[in-house]
């Protein structure tokens, strides 16, 4: 046999001997979980798209779980149901702290690893949290609406209280406005998760007139954005100036209303990653056991990070044609 054989045979082990070890760490038996609240939204889609891609990559099993409504009750059962099953981890966007962290602790305190990702549970024993940085979103789509408001103006919030990473992108909003005595907070208004209960309040909102006219309407929440848009447009239509409006994410239909200039711009982030990074995450948690529950809060050797930012992007007229390509194409 030459040289040059014996290297490719060399090689072509090495390549065998480390897919079997591949084969060896990932099973199909493993199961990943995502459990969220409104898993039919455009936002939960894209991210259940990033936790299916790492399960394919790795060869395990994943599957999203909770309800097509915002109901935080339901997902306390649904995630009950998903520890139950013993899974190998568990991914966790939180709606209630209060109603999920003892669950999150339970988990844990079971041996299963517990991640959260896009809205925290930080009182928690949850491991760590991928996603936004929520208040610097706040403070982007701030400093976005001030600029296009000239720093005056009658602004309305829609948003859900009480839900960590909104409240955390409100606080934003207001360091943000700070800074401009002429902006006035009106409401805040809780639109319940309904995305057909904050267009109705924005048509009401529009109708208001002189010293109460509202001038911009701003959505913390990925839902509202398409409805708030839709009854702009039909103000539009029926010879209203327009109003700001500031969105929140990059779904179709929200970055479709800034293209038709309906909507000015929209904070937009990466639900596709935080899913993708978090299946992997617990995936090596699983493979690689570590102490549970620990304090890792204050550790200078954590095995991890305490938060992962995935990043923050405001998307207006001059970019949104890229980002809407780019999600023509899909995952590469």
């Amino acid at each position: 046999m030459g040289v040059w054989a014996k290297k490719g045979s060399i090689v072509a082990l090495i390549s065998v001997l480390s897919f079997l070890q591949g084969c060896t760490r990932h099973s199909k038996s493993e199961h990943y979980y995502l459990v969220t609240v409104n898993v039919d939204l455009p936002y939960w889609k894209t991210a259940g798209e990033g936790f299916s891609k790492a399960a394919a990559e790795y060869g395990v099993s994943a599957e999203m779980r909770g309800p097509t409504n915002f109901d935080p009750q339901a997902e306390v059962e649904e995630f009950r149901t998903v520890v139950a099953r013993k899974p190998a981890g568990i991914l966790v966007s939180v709606t209630n702290p209060a109603l999920l962290g003892p669950e999150i602790d339970a988990a844990i305190a079971a041996g299963i690893p517990v991640v959260t990702m896009d809205s925290d549970a930080p009182s928690s024993k949850r491991l760590y949290f991928i996603g936004t940085n929520n208040l610097q979103a706040g403070r982007l789509g701030g400093q976005r609406a001030a600029a296009q408001l000239n720093g005056k103006g009658n602004v309305v919030f829609f948003t859900m209280p009480g839900q960590p990473n909104l409240d955390e992108r409100l606080k934003g909003y207001k360091d943000a406005f700070s800074s401009y005595p002429g902006l006035n907070i009106v409401e805040v208004f809780d639109m319940k998760g309904d995305s057909g209960l904050a267009m109705d309040k924005a048509t009401e909102y529009l109708a208001r007139k002189g010293k109460d006219r509202i001038d911009a309407l701003i959505c913390l929440q990925s839902s509202a954005g398409k409805d708030v848009g839709e009854a702009l447009r039909r103000a539009k239509a029926n010879g209203d100036p327009g109003r700001l409006l500031v969105a929140m994410d990059s779904d179709a239909a929200t970055l479709q209303l800034i293209k038709d200039g309906v909507a000015d711009s929209t904070v937009s982030q990466k639900p596709y990653t935080m899913a993708l990074i978090g299946l992997k995450a617990l995936d090596d948690i699983h493979h690689y056991p570590i102490p549970m529950p620990a304090d890792y809060e204050l550790d200078p050797f954590a095995p991890f990070p305490s938060f992962i930012d995935t990043g923050v992007a405001l998307v207006d007229k001059s970019n949104v044609e890229t980002i809407m390509s780019r999600r023509e194409a899909g995952p590469k």
